[in-house]
Formats: structure tokens, sequence, C-alpha cells
């Protein structure tokens, strides 16, 4: 119950801050350039809190409904006022009316709502520069035999300075480069023993998309390294009649190096009934011992241990200087961009399934998850969800702001805007594709909620 309550507190506060910078882009670049403005709404429905501003010109709301929000400007729906209405006006609002404004203001207003959203990612990054993130630090911990990187010369040990001539400070960056340079011949700096020495490889495509594998390890072959140990073992199973005790180390298993807890049990579970041998280390002593997984129900193979994983080289805390932090917030700004830019065109092109889209149960979970981490995690979270949100909103679908952007487009094409009847009518279309888009990102977050 708290989980679920603090879940959606995160999420609400999420929603809620990244649609107010985007309303808000929307708002002061309005009223900076003479448009009246009506209301200022935050999430749809009924309203919870209203208030007028001193001027009495526009009303804020807060709204029931945290999944949207709006900014409402006279004259921006002609249809709605009517002629009557148009003639109830003072002179002063005919001229402060949306729809008589000369295209680059209009284009000004709708742009603004995607921008402020890159500028609060931008922020967010600076900040988490600035403040300084828990990293993984690029270490090689493990290579995997006959790999791409053991063939290249690499070593367990080695910190990885540069990849093609850009620094790198954490193993995350690591695999954002090796997924940048997949299918490339590359150049990867590493310090060993006090020296740098520049090592070439050429890092081969993989049958899936990058952007949904680890390419660092499946491509290149090389592993951060975890410890899997022994958390716990149960009476009477054949870890316990083998003599395995908690807290041992798993160092190989079949003669093959253990990096990662799946390759430990792919190993027991395709040996049932067969001996294992595993090399584990126990206060300081490496042993030698040999286990007979028993049959489970399904014909696989069982020890009955839990195991537990632990980074070989511990996480550190990596701060930025005034400069680079600044650098870093519009380079990761733009490298959150131009990936979603990516996912988009290959899910519109099917190399990366639809069903990789998230909807607001993903949204949510993702906001706890990220909230439970503590502030620099929910902060990254927030940037990449601004950033996806001013894309998709760039996206020339009528309703959204690139639409308006596309309508403007065709007015100055044509010399004279499109009429009241033929917008109206392809908002309705984009309405629809909208509706028909979130029901599919909900379809799938139930999915994958049923699914576990």
């Amino acid at each position: 119950m708290l989980e679920t309550l603090h879940t959606t507190l995160a999420f609400i506060v999420a929603i809620a801050l990244l649609i107010a910078v985007h309303e808000y882009g929307h708002f002061i670049v309005a009223r900076k350039l003479g448009i009246k403005v009506e209301k200022f709404s935050i999430g749809f429905g009924p309203s919870l809190i209203s208030w007028w501003s001193r001027d009495r010109e526009v009303q804020y709301v807060i709204a029931a409904i945290p999944l949207g929000g709006y900014v409402k400007m006279l004259g921006e729906n002609p249809t709605e006022q009517g002629e009557s209405g148009k003639q109830l006006l003072s002179d002063e609002d005919k001229l402060r009316a949306f729809d008589v404004q000369p295209p680059w203001k209009r284009a000004s207003v709708a742009v603004a709502g995607p921008l402020f959203n890159f500028l609060f990612a931008v922020l967010a990054y600076m900040s988490i520069g600035w403040i300084g993130q828990s990293v993984m630090p690029p270490v090689i911990g493990n290579i995997a035999p006959a790999s791409v990187a053991e063939q290249s010369g690499m070593l367990e040990g080695d910190i990885i300075r540069t990849v093609n001539g850009s620094p790198v400070y954490s193993w995350v960056q690591v695999e954002e480069k090796m997924k940048q340079v997949a299918g490339e011949s590359a150049v990867m700096e590493v310090g060993r023993n006090g020296t740098t020495i520049p090592l070439r490889f050429f890092l081969p495509s993989t049958e899936k998309d990058v952007l949904l594998i680890n390419v660092s390890e499946t491509a290149l072959g090389i592993f951060p390294g975890v410890k899997v140990v022994i958390d716990s073992v149960a009476t009477d199973s054949a870890a316990e009649q083998g003599g395995v005790l908690p807290g041992d180390h798993i160092i190989q298993a079949q003669s093959v190096p253990v990096t990662n807890i799946r390759e430990l049990i792919e190993t027991v579970r395709g040996r049932a009934g067969e001996p294992v041998s595993l090399q584990v280390q126990r206060d300081g002593t490496i042993l030698n011992l040999t286990v007979i997984p028993a049959i489970d129900e399904s014909g696989h193979g069982r020890i009955g241990v839990r195991l537990a994983a632990s980074p070989i080289h511990e996480p550190v805390v990596y701060r930025m200087g005034v400069v680079e932090g600044l650098f870093f917030g519009f380079e990761r700004t733009w490298e959150m961009t131009t990936m979603t830019i990516q996912v988009l065109g290959k899910m519109v092109t099917s190399a990366i399934s639809p069903e990789n889209l998230g909807g607001p149960i993903a949204i949510a979970q993702l906001a706890g998850k990220t909230a439970e981490l503590g502030l620099v995690a929910f902060m990254s979270f927030l940037a990449l969800i601004s950033v996806n949100l001013a894309v998709l909103n760039l996206l020339p679908v009528p309703v959204l702001d690139g639409g308006h952007l596309a309508y403007i487009a065709l007015e100055k094409v044509r010399g004279k805007p499109l009429s009241p009847t033929t917008m109206e009518r392809t908002q309705i279309v984009g309405i629809g594709l909208i509706v028909v888009l979130m029901l599919f990102a909900f379809y799938n977050d139930l999915l994958r909620l049923f699914r576990g």
C-alpha cells in the first residue's frame, strides 16, 4: 500500500512538473508577445484549485486529472468564438487575439512549450553533473574468451579512458559509446600500469537493435565484473551436500569463469544429475567443490542456493566542474534527443517492436523507482521524460505543437490560413491518433504488469 502511494505521488509530481514547464513556455511567450491568455491549467477535468492573476486577466487552474494541461488564448479556436462573440470584443482585445497575430508570433508560441522542456532537461543534467553521480567506474572486470575485446588486447583491470577521443568516466558512458560505434572501427584508450595504451578494434553489428541490448557485453565482450556470492543454502540440498556455505564467492563453474548469476544458473540447469565442479573463495582460501544438481519438476538442475551479486569495483561519486557540467547539460540533452528520435523512427519502421512503448503505468513505475534511488536518479528520469515530451510534441500531428507549426507552414505556402472547418476536421483526426496511441501504450503497460 505504501509502495503504491509512493509511486503514485512520484508520478503526479513528475507529470505535473513537466506539464507545468511545457505550458509555462507557451504562457510566458504568449504574454511577452502581447497575446491575451485567458486560462493556464495544469490537468484536465474539474477544477480543484483556481485563482486569478493580479490584472484579473488570467485564470490559473489546478484540475483533477494530472495527465495534461493547456493554455487557453483569446482567438485560439475561432470556431468557438463565433462572429457574434468577436463583435463583443474590445478593439484592444481584437488586436491581442491569437488568430490575428503574424505567423512568426504564433510559431513562437507553439515552439515555446517543447523548447522549455528541452531547457528543463539541460538544467537538470547540468545540476546532476554538479551535484555528482554515483557511477560504476569504467574498469574492465571480465573479458569473454575469444571476444573482440580479447583479440584487440584488452585486459581485466584496464581503465577505459576514451572512446574515439571522447573521455568516459562511467560504465554507462562506455556502453553508450559502444552503441554509437557498432558496425564500425574504433579506438579505445585504456589506462594500464600507469600508462595509457591505444587499442584499435572493429565492433561487429549485432542481430538485435543496439538500443535494446548491452553492446559492450554482447558485441565487444567486456563486463564491469561482479562477484557471484552464495547468499543462503537450503537444508539437505545438493549444495549443502557438496560443502557449499553461505558467503562463498563462486569463481568458476566447470572451469569457466562465472561473471554473472545467469551464467551459473544456466550451467546448473543444463547438468541435472551430473557433477558440477565449482571453484569458490572462502575466507581468502580457494576451494574446489563438486555438487550434483537435483532434478526439478521441469527436468532442470537445481542445487538449492540463493545467489547474490556485488560489483567487483565499487561505485564512485563523480562530480563535474562548473564548465564541464555546463557542457554536460547540453551534450546529454542532445544525446537523449537523438536517441528518442531514433527509437521513434525504428518503431515506425518496425525495426524495434512497438511493444516497447510505455504508457502511464510504465512512467509511474519508473517515477517511483527513481524517486526511491534519490534526487539525482529522479532528476535524470525527469530530464529524460522532458526530452521525450518535447520531441513528441514537435511531431506534425494536429493538436500537438508540431501540428500547429505545420498549419503555419502551410499558411505561408498558400498565402492564407486553412479554413476553420478544415482545421477542425484535421484536429479530430489528430485527437483520434493520439487516443489510439495512448490506448496501445496502456495495453502494453497492462501486458507487462500481468506478465510480471
